[in-house]
């Protein structure tokens, strides 16, 4: 993770070891692209950025959403995303927007112009993550040689649970989202349990809730 005085990125991925070729579609002539390595990895997910980058997004989601609350006077949350500069992707995230509203009720995803959020495509040595820029924009990156190695729908349900409030648990089953990439490539279950959806009930709980109990850790791990 690179740090700069002007723009400071926090982001939190799938936690996958190094990945394979790029995709014909993707690769080019002069492709240099730096892996991720089990190393690199394994002291990200040590240093407590996780948690932290968790909650910058999710909070850049939820006082995108807030605003639009208050304009609309609605009482329910729709967290709307643009999905345009990720074509390659187009049927994995609208799998994952189905899964996520089939589990969860005090929140709903929806595509629509000017988005909560927004996903985006491309190589990156992190892989696949959620980011944001500190200006409260957020958006999802999805790498082209993690979604060829990973189930690409689970990948993509994992890093729009980070939209929801969910932190990663690498540790955790395949049973469980958000352990990522945790159990291996073998593992393509996307969907939350019954707790992850649980959590995130209880965060968008009647409209959105405070960012209280999110500060005290309640739904970390």
């Amino acid at each position: 993770m690179k740090h700069s005085r002007i723009f400071v990125s926090v982001s939190l991925g799938l936690g996958l070891a190094t990945m394979s070729a790029l995709p014909a579609s993707a690769a080019t002539g002069t492709d240099a692209v730096q892996r991720s390595t089990p190393a690199s990895i394994a002291a990200y997910e040590a240093s407590g950025e996780n948690a932290a980058a968790t909650k910058a997004f999710f909070t850049a989601v939820i006082e995108s959403a807030k605003a639009k609350q208050a304009r609309t006077g609605e009482r329910a949350v729709t967290v709307t995303y643009d999905a345009s500069q990720a074509p390659t992707f187009a049927s994995q995230i609208a799998r994952s927007t189905q899964i996520w509203n089939s589990h969860v009720s005090n929140v709903k995803l929806q595509e629509g112009s000017g988005g909560d959020f927004e996903y985006r495509e491309g190589n990156d040595p992190r892989g696949s993550y959620a980011s944001t820029d500190g200006h409260g924009r957020g958006y999802i990156f999805l790498d082209y040689q993690q979604n060829q190695e990973y189930d690409s729908t689970r990948v993509t349900a994992h890093e729009t649970g980070h939209v929801l409030g969910l932190p990663d648990n690498y540790s955790g089953p395949c049973s469980e989202l958000m352990s990522g990439g945790g159990p291996g490539p073998s593992c393509t279950n996307p969907n939350p349990n019954a707790q992850e959806s649980a959590r995130v009930n209880q965060l968008w709980a009647n409209g959105i809730t405070s960012l209280s109990a999110f500060d005290k850790g309640a739904f970390l791990k």
